[in-house]
């Protein structure tokens, strides 16, 4: 996405433009809502910023708002927080249409083991054990704020709010709370893997096609559109 919308940019503004995100994705991962900054010389209206960079964009990407900001605002550390959903299928039969928005898992899942044991998660602590190994975060260390798990007919939602993310942080967490709803693990064993800070010890790293980037809260002091 940073490639394409500084190229946009790029053409409205009539100058190299370079932006900074409040959060990066994998490939294969999908933002509902991404909030950008970028510095610019340029003297342009309002509408130049979005129906103008829109017609420079591919169709999966759409600007949806611009406004000027203070110069302290920071896309990424002026963040509150950020809520990721994973959408999930879950039946026998692989999904069709959603197969590039959603994951899948075969076998029946419990979803109130996965909520007791996603409970322990919830707090500020060491995420080592969900943690990518090549992620460069300078601390494993997060708060999360909240997760539910939603379930709807053959969809479960797994919806995690926290201050930030680790890389793989959130498909970790989902990959390990399948191995306790298939039952392969009981759910205390989610406070255990935490508590061992050991990568290895998890599940597997889940599938990227039911991540997404749901949304990313500001103080109201920056005047941001919800």
């Amino acid at each position: 996405m940073q490639d394409v919308l500084e190229q946009a940019l790029c053409a409205i503004a009539g100058e190299p433009v370079g932006v900074t995100a409040a959060g990066r994705t994998d490939r294969g991962v999908h933002a509902r809502e991404q909030v950008v900054h970028f510095d610019s010389a340029a003297s342009r209206p309002q509408t130049a910023w979005v129906r103008g960079v829109n017609a420079f964009l591919p169709e999966s990407i759409a600007v949806l708002w611009a406004q000027p900001v203070d110069v302290e605002f920071h896309a990424r550390y002026s963040a509150i927080s950020r809520t990721y959903r994973y959408r999930l299928i879950n039946r026998r039969v692989r999904p069709a249409l959603a197969a590039r928005h959603a994951g899948w898992y075969h076998a029946p899942l419990d979803v109130d083991a996965m909520r007791t044991g996603a409970r322990a998660l919830v707090g500020e602590h060491d995420f080592s054990a969900f943690r990518a190994a090549e992620c460069q975060a300078k601390t494993p260390v997060r708060t999360v704020h909240a997760i539910a798990i939603e379930q709807s007919a053959e969809r479960i939602d797994f919806v995690i709010r926290a201050n930030a993310f680790l890389q793989h942080m959130v498909r970790n967490i989902v990959g390990s709370l399948i191995y306790v709803g298939n039952g392969r693990q009981p759910p205390h064993w989610i406070a255990e893997l935490l508590a061992s800070r050991d990568r290895t010890k998890a599940a597997p790293t889940f599938a990227p096609e039911g991540l997404y980037l749901e949304r990313i809260e500001y103080d109201v002091k920056w005047g941001l559109p919800r």
